[in-house]
């Protein structure tokens, strides 16, 4: 049996190479001034009204792939919600506030309101500057997390309602593909980007569909790492076996 394993790796590895070595042998030449896949993809930003390229290329150009990539954070913090759910050998006991130097305890108080700005602000400028949604959903999901740095373990808490942030994630996805099924009942491709008009260039309101798909992704992502970081904090900080921390 193991012998059969290990025919089957080889054999598939060297499939794997073969493919790779094929498609390097095709590529365009490194190096050069222009190349033909950023050539196509700047044209279709500026023809779609979208000035960020690349938010034109995650969620226009190449938006079903960007679903990809959502579905698998959304699976992988489902997949911890899981194994990090409490067992029956664990009970919770409330932690104890904890002493936090002053100038600690300032400066993320101070740092909070502003990070949370600055992670709303790449979300909602993603198809204008470099950002969106990933990037800003991160931002905005770890300004959140200053209270428990800067205050407690409770004060995050009381912010962080468990269930609004995982239906929030769960609708956020479902609004993507609502977006995506939208442009099929259109008449044209899955996730296409015609079902809106392109607005102004430069605006908030250009680019299509970019600007909504962005704000899904934005609060998927926002609402998975607090959901993600909201069980590893319950397992260090409240979750203890019956037997022993």
């Amino acid at each position: 049996m193991n012998r059969l394993r290990l025919w089957l790796l080889a054999v598939g590895g060297a499939g794997l190479a073969a493919l790779l070595v094929a498609a390097c042998l095709d590529l365009p030449g490194f190096g050069g001034e222009r190349h033909p896949y950023g050539d196509r993809a700047v044209h279709a930003s500026l023809a779609r009204h979208t000035a960020n390229t690349i938010s034109s290329v995650n969620f226009d150009q190449r938006a079903y792939d960007t679903l990809g990539e959502m579905s698998i954070l959304f699976a992988a913090v489902l997949g911890c919600v899981v194994l990090l759910r409490q067992a029956h050998d664990e009970h919770r006991a409330r932690p104890e506030p904890a002493e936090v130097a002053l100038p600690v305890r300032r400066y993320a108080l101070l740092v909070l309101p502003g990070a949370l700005l600055t992670g709303l602000y790449v979300v909602a400028h993603g198809q204008l500057s470099p950002g969106g949604g990933f990037q800003g959903g991160v931002v905005a999901a770890t300004a959140l997390h200053l209270l428990y740095l800067g205050a407690d373990y409770r004060a995050l808490e009381r912010v962080r309602p468990l269930g609004l942030y995982e239906t929030s994630d769960a609708l956020a996805v479902c609004a993507y593909l609502v977006l995506g099924l939208a442009s099929v009942l259109a008449g044209t491709a899955f996730l296409a980007n015609t079902l809106l008009p392109y607005g102004t260039f430069n605006t908030l309101s250009s680019g299509g569909a970019v600007p909504l798909l962005n704000a899904a992704i934005g609060i998927e992502v926002a609402c998975a790492v607090v959901v993600l970081l909201a069980h590893f904090l319950d397992q260090a900080v409240e979750i203890d076996e019956e037997h022993g921390s």
